[in-house]
């Protein structure tokens, strides 16, 4: 029998923050749990991580056009054959999306959403779902971001802004915890806006 997927060590102790999110993290255990790679990208359901990147003196976060799925979302991806570290997964994928070269956990490397998503069918690929993991990342060097293509733009916006923005509520529901690490961090002024664009 194989060894557990580390990605179970990480939702140890993680606490969802509402039935759906439980709900979605009981999937991914069992997933993890069912003795195949939960990370196989060929599966209906696999494991994926991503991030939202903050710039902490601004308030400001990165989103990136995703054409697939028609939305502005956070960076992020799916593991390289053999890759099994959710956060070093995430930090590849968003250094590769922004060509920002001082990515680092913020405030801390802990998990702080877990959420399953539709995928489209698309690029030779049917409809599936995707087992997200998210972290969050903060950049000193806003300006260094460089998108990966011309299809995949990237924008700096306030964290208002950035749930105008976007079309998926589980983004909006990242961003409204992001919101709050932020004002505990001091980016955000009283009215608890952030700053920015």
């Amino acid at each position: 029998m194989s060894a557990p997927d580390p990605v179970l060590g990480l939702l140890r102790g993680y606490r969802p923050a509402d039935d759906r999110e439980a709900a979605d993290i009981r999937r991914v255990v069992a997933l993890a749990e069912g003795g195949d790679d939960p990370w196989l990208r060929s599966a209906p359901l696999h494991v994926t991580a991503s991030a939202l990147i903050v710039q902490p003196d601004s308030g400001q976060v990165l989103l990136r056009w995703h054409e697939r799925q028609q939305a502005w979302l956070q960076v992020g991806g799916h593991a390289d054959p053999g890759e099994r570290d959710a956060l070093a997964i995430a930090l590849r994928e968003a250094a590769e999306e922004t060509g920002l070269p001082d990515l680092a956990a913020w405030p801390d490397a802990q998990v702080k959403q877990v959420t399953i998503v539709d995928v489209p069918a698309g690029r030779g690929e049917p409809a599936h779902e995707h087992a997200d993991v998210r972290f969050v990342f903060a950049t000193r060097s806003p300006a260094a971001a460089r998108a990966e293509s011309a299809a995949a733009p990237l924008r700096w916006l306030s964290i208002d802004k950035a749930i105008a923005a976007t079309s998926e509520a589980n983004l909006r529901e990242f961003l409204a915890r992001v919101r709050i690490l932020l004002d505990r961090a001091g980016g955000a002024d009283e009215s608890g806006r952030i700053g920015g664009n």
